[in-house]
Protein backbone atom coordinates (compact mmCIF):
# COMPACT_ATOMS: atom_id res chain seq x y z
CA UNK A 1 0.00 0.00 0.00
CA UNK A 2 2.40 1.97 -1.10
CA UNK A 3 1.49 3.74 -4.39
CA UNK A 4 0.36 7.17 -3.60
CA UNK A 5 3.00 9.30 -4.81
CA UNK A 6 1.22 12.33 -2.50
CA UNK A 7 2.10 10.53 0.49
CA UNK A 8 5.62 9.19 -0.71
CA UNK A 9 6.34 12.89 -1.21
CA UNK A 10 5.06 14.27 2.03
CA UNK A 11 6.01 11.31 4.10
CA UNK A 12 9.56 13.33 5.65
CA UNK A 13 7.16 16.23 6.96
CA UNK A 14 3.99 14.40 7.55
CA UNK A 15 4.85 14.30 10.92
CA UNK A 16 5.86 17.83 11.56
CA UNK A 17 2.53 19.12 9.75
CA UNK A 18 0.65 16.62 12.33
CA UNK A 19 2.48 18.25 15.33
CA UNK A 20 1.38 21.85 14.16
CA UNK A 21 -1.77 21.08 13.01
CA UNK A 22 -2.48 19.49 16.69
CA UNK A 23 -1.26 22.14 18.29
CA UNK A 24 -3.16 24.83 16.35
CA UNK A 25 -6.01 22.73 16.55
CA UNK A 26 -5.70 22.60 20.93
CA UNK A 27 -5.31 19.11 21.23
CA UNK A 28 -1.80 19.05 21.39
CA UNK A 29 -1.34 21.61 25.13
CA UNK A 30 1.89 22.69 27.28
CA UNK A 31 2.08 23.11 30.86
CA UNK A 32 1.85 20.42 33.77
CA UNK A 33 -0.61 17.55 33.38
CA UNK A 34 -0.83 14.46 35.31
CA UNK A 35 -0.64 11.43 33.37
CA UNK A 36 -1.69 7.99 34.34
CA UNK A 37 1.50 6.94 35.18
CA UNK A 38 1.00 9.89 38.03
CA UNK A 39 4.09 11.86 36.31
CA UNK A 40 3.99 15.50 35.98
CA UNK A 41 3.74 15.78 32.17
CA UNK A 42 4.74 19.40 30.49
CA UNK A 43 2.76 18.53 27.01
CA UNK A 44 -0.89 16.57 26.83
CA UNK A 45 -2.50 15.22 23.91
CA UNK A 46 -6.46 14.74 23.96
CA UNK A 47 -7.27 13.18 20.82
CA UNK A 48 -11.04 13.97 21.93
CA UNK A 49 -10.95 17.32 20.78
CA UNK A 50 -10.60 16.50 16.92
CA UNK A 51 -13.81 17.30 17.73
CA UNK A 52 -15.46 18.92 13.89
CA UNK A 53 -15.59 17.35 10.59
CA UNK A 54 -12.64 19.33 9.11
CA UNK A 55 -10.49 18.53 12.10
CA UNK A 56 -11.55 14.80 12.32
CA UNK A 57 -11.49 14.50 8.39
CA UNK A 58 -7.52 15.80 8.25
CA UNK A 59 -7.17 13.55 11.34
CA UNK A 60 -8.23 10.88 9.16
CA UNK A 61 -5.59 12.10 6.21
CA UNK A 62 -2.83 11.76 8.32
CA UNK A 63 -3.46 8.50 9.08
CA UNK A 64 -4.25 7.49 6.06
CA UNK A 65 -0.86 9.01 4.07
CA UNK A 66 1.23 7.34 7.32
CA UNK A 67 -0.39 4.02 6.70
CA UNK A 68 0.11 4.01 3.29
CA UNK A 69 3.85 5.42 3.50
CA UNK A 70 4.24 2.88 6.02
CA UNK A 71 3.68 -0.18 3.38
CA UNK A 72 2.56 -2.04 5.99
CA UNK A 73 -0.19 -4.82 4.23
CA UNK A 74 -3.40 -5.16 6.33
CA UNK A 75 -7.34 -6.23 5.35
CA UNK A 76 -9.29 -4.14 7.54
CA UNK A 77 -9.55 -1.93 10.41
CA UNK A 78 -10.54 -2.81 13.95
CA UNK A 79 -11.51 0.35 16.24
CA UNK A 80 -11.57 -0.42 19.97
CA UNK A 81 -14.15 1.68 21.58
CA UNK A 82 -14.86 3.98 22.50
CA UNK A 83 -12.50 6.53 20.35
CA UNK A 84 -11.42 3.99 18.26
CA UNK A 85 -14.46 4.08 16.88
CA UNK A 86 -14.72 7.09 15.23
CA UNK A 87 -11.11 6.90 13.88
CA UNK A 88 -11.87 3.73 11.99
CA UNK A 89 -14.51 5.00 10.49
CA UNK A 90 -12.89 8.08 9.52
CA UNK A 91 -9.65 6.95 8.40
CA UNK A 92 -11.51 3.92 6.24
CA UNK A 93 -13.52 6.76 4.72
CA UNK A 94 -9.80 8.45 3.67
CA UNK A 95 -7.87 5.24 2.62
CA UNK A 96 -11.24 4.92 0.06
CA UNK A 97 -10.50 8.09 -1.18
CA UNK A 98 -7.07 7.70 -1.73
CA UNK A 99 -8.13 4.30 -3.87
CA UNK A 100 -7.27 1.76 -1.00
CA UNK A 101 -10.85 0.78 0.18
CA UNK A 102 -11.08 -1.55 2.95
CA UNK A 103 -13.30 -2.56 5.45
CA UNK A 104 -13.83 -1.73 9.48
CA UNK A 105 -14.82 -2.94 12.52
CA UNK A 106 -15.51 -1.82 15.97
CA UNK A 107 -16.63 -3.15 19.24
CA UNK A 108 -19.37 -2.24 21.54
CA UNK A 109 -18.43 -2.29 25.48
CA UNK A 110 -21.38 -4.51 26.55
CA UNK A 111 -22.90 -7.44 24.37
CA UNK A 112 -25.84 -6.87 22.81
CA UNK A 113 -28.61 -9.64 23.32
CA UNK A 114 -30.98 -8.86 20.71
CA UNK A 115 -30.64 -8.27 16.65
CA UNK A 116 -27.53 -9.38 15.66
CA UNK A 117 -26.17 -9.85 18.64
CA UNK A 118 -22.38 -10.16 20.18
CA UNK A 119 -20.08 -7.25 21.05
CA UNK A 120 -18.58 -6.80 17.16
CA UNK A 121 -19.93 -4.39 15.08
CA UNK A 122 -19.15 -3.43 11.38
CA UNK A 123 -17.85 -5.67 8.64
CA UNK A 124 -16.67 -9.41 9.44
CA UNK A 125 -13.69 -9.75 11.09
CA UNK A 126 -11.21 -11.82 8.87
CA UNK A 127 -7.89 -11.48 7.30
CA UNK A 128 -5.05 -9.19 8.88
CA UNK A 129 -6.55 -6.76 10.89
CA UNK A 130 -4.87 -3.34 12.14
CA UNK A 131 -6.07 -1.80 15.39
CA UNK A 132 -6.54 2.02 15.59
CA UNK A 133 -6.43 3.72 18.33
CA UNK A 134 -4.66 7.24 19.36
CA UNK A 135 -2.40 6.53 21.93
CA UNK A 136 -0.84 3.50 23.29
CA UNK A 137 -0.52 4.08 27.05
CA UNK A 138 -0.79 0.77 28.90
CA UNK A 139 -1.32 -1.62 25.96
CA UNK A 140 -4.62 -2.83 27.62
CA UNK A 141 -6.82 -2.14 24.75
CA UNK A 142 -4.49 -3.42 22.09
CA UNK A 143 -4.58 -6.73 24.00
CA UNK A 144 -8.13 -6.90 24.68
CA UNK A 145 -8.84 -5.83 20.38
CA UNK A 146 -6.16 -8.92 19.96
CA UNK A 147 -8.63 -11.35 21.59
CA UNK A 148 -11.54 -10.37 20.22
CA UNK A 149 -9.90 -10.36 16.96
CA UNK A 150 -8.30 -13.36 17.41
CA UNK A 151 -11.67 -15.07 19.15
CA UNK A 152 -13.16 -13.96 15.50
CA UNK A 153 -10.56 -15.86 13.47
CA UNK A 154 -8.66 -13.32 12.10
CA UNK A 155 -4.69 -12.07 13.27
CA UNK A 156 -3.85 -8.92 14.42
CA UNK A 157 -0.92 -7.39 12.30
CA UNK A 158 -0.51 -4.07 13.75
CA UNK A 159 -1.29 -0.89 15.24
CA UNK A 160 -1.63 2.62 14.33
CA UNK A 161 -1.84 5.40 16.82
CA UNK A 162 -1.45 9.72 16.46
CA UNK A 163 1.13 10.06 18.86
CA UNK A 164 4.05 7.99 20.20
CA UNK A 165 5.29 9.12 23.79
CA UNK A 166 8.42 7.18 23.60
CA UNK A 167 8.25 7.07 27.64
CA UNK A 168 8.74 4.33 29.66
CA UNK A 169 5.72 2.23 30.70
CA UNK A 170 4.78 2.02 34.55
CA UNK A 171 3.41 -0.73 36.46
CA UNK A 172 2.02 0.17 39.91
CA UNK A 173 4.28 3.17 39.98
CA UNK A 174 7.65 1.25 38.68
CA UNK A 175 9.06 2.53 35.19
CA UNK A 176 10.15 -0.37 32.76
CA UNK A 177 12.58 -0.08 30.93
CA UNK A 178 10.36 -0.15 27.70
CA UNK A 179 7.54 1.62 26.77
CA UNK A 180 3.52 0.80 25.88
CA UNK A 181 4.55 1.39 22.09
CA UNK A 182 7.42 -0.87 22.48
CA UNK A 183 5.79 -4.12 24.52
CA UNK A 184 3.15 -4.11 21.89
CA UNK A 185 6.19 -4.55 19.37
CA UNK A 186 8.65 -6.66 20.88
CA UNK A 187 5.72 -8.92 23.29
CA UNK A 188 2.52 -8.83 21.31
CA UNK A 189 4.61 -9.06 17.92
CA UNK A 190 2.68 -6.67 16.41
CA UNK A 191 4.06 -3.73 14.00
CA UNK A 192 3.30 -0.40 15.26
CA UNK A 193 2.77 3.38 13.01
CA UNK A 194 2.74 6.48 14.47
CA UNK A 195 2.08 9.58 12.88
CA UNK A 196 4.59 11.54 15.55
CA UNK A 197 6.41 10.95 17.72
CA UNK A 198 7.75 12.81 21.05
CA UNK A 199 10.85 13.25 18.82
CA UNK A 200 8.87 14.80 15.95
CA UNK A 201 7.28 17.03 18.87
CA UNK A 202 11.08 18.02 20.06
CA UNK A 203 11.90 19.11 16.55
CA UNK A 204 8.69 21.33 15.80
CA UNK A 205 9.43 22.90 19.25
CA UNK A 206 13.25 23.65 18.66
CA UNK A 207 12.93 25.37 14.89
CA UNK A 208 9.76 27.42 16.61
CA UNK A 209 9.84 31.15 16.16
CA UNK A 210 6.96 31.62 18.14
CA UNK A 211 8.69 32.53 21.05
CA UNK A 212 5.16 30.86 23.57
CA UNK A 213 6.03 27.38 22.09
CA UNK A 214 9.54 27.49 21.76
CA UNK A 215 10.06 28.36 25.71
CA UNK A 216 8.24 24.49 26.68
CA UNK A 217 11.24 22.71 24.85
CA UNK A 218 13.05 22.71 27.83
CA UNK A 219 10.89 20.98 29.88
CA UNK A 220 9.82 18.70 27.33
CA UNK A 221 13.44 17.77 26.65
CA UNK A 222 13.83 17.22 30.52
CA UNK A 223 10.50 15.20 30.18
CA UNK A 224 12.16 12.89 27.51
CA UNK A 225 15.45 12.95 29.68
CA UNK A 226 13.69 11.41 32.59
CA UNK A 227 11.34 8.61 31.16
CA UNK A 228 12.06 8.57 27.76
CA UNK A 229 12.90 5.34 26.30
CA UNK A 230 15.93 4.69 23.36
CA UNK A 231 14.89 3.42 20.19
Amino acid sequence: MNDDPLAQSTTDNLAQDFVSFAVDAGVLRFGEFKTKAGRLSPYFFNAGLFDDGAKLGRLAQFYARRLVASGLQFDMLFGPAYKGITLAAAVAIELARLGHNVPYAYNRKEAKDHGEGGTLVGAPVRGRVLIIDDVISAGTSVRESIAMIRAAGAEPCGVTIALDRQEKASAEGVDAPHSAVQFVQRELGLAVVAIATLDDLLQFLSVQSNAVLASHLPAVQAYRGRYGVAQ
